[in-house]
């Protein structure tokens, strides 16, 4: 590959850089991060950049932006192998893969609309993951399963 034929996206001095996301996923990555119009961040966004692992990946650079334990959780329900590299000084500080966590608790709602977490009740959503691939949760308190689609419809 000649240089002119090699993807470039300008190098950031501060903030994350989230790599290997599913090709057409890093619009809804964008959005569960609330990083739009308003948010005042500089972001580069390349879409279907082709990857050897995985044919065509998404990655997103978000400047003067990090990300929260629980943002972690979110992205990683939508980009399960993603990695996320925090840059500082225009170099990469630390390196995390994601990884779906065991319990996902305050982040999804449940779909059973008779579920206590879904009153007026002061309770937080909580499901325990019985597996990431396919993903298959179960709510901890109406106890029903739910795949992967049916949870993250919501999001």
């Amino acid at each position: 590959m000649t240089e002119d034929q090699t993807l470039k996206i300008s190098k950031i001095k501060e903030g994350i850089v989230i790599d290997h996301i599913p090709a057409g996923k890093a619009i809804k990555v964008l959005s569960l991060l609330n990083v739009g119009e308003h948010s005042g961040h500089t972001v580069s966004l390349a879409m279907r950049v082709k990857s050897k692992k995985r044919g065509f990946k998404d990655v997103v650079k978000i400047e003067n932006r990090n990300v929260a334990e629980s943002e972690l959780s979110v992205i990683s329900l939508i980009a399960p192998e993603a990695t996320v590299s925090y840059i500082e000084n225009y170099n990469i500080k630390e390196k995390r893969m994601l990884s779906i966590p065991d319990q996902i608790t305050g982040i999804l709602k449940c779909p059973n609309q008779n579920c206590i977490s879904n009153t007026k009740e002061p309770v937080q959503s909580s499901f325990r993951v019985l597996s990431r691939e396919p993903l298959l949760a179960r709510c901890e308190y109406c106890e029903r399963e739910f795949r992967g689609n049916e949870l993250l419809g919501k999001l």
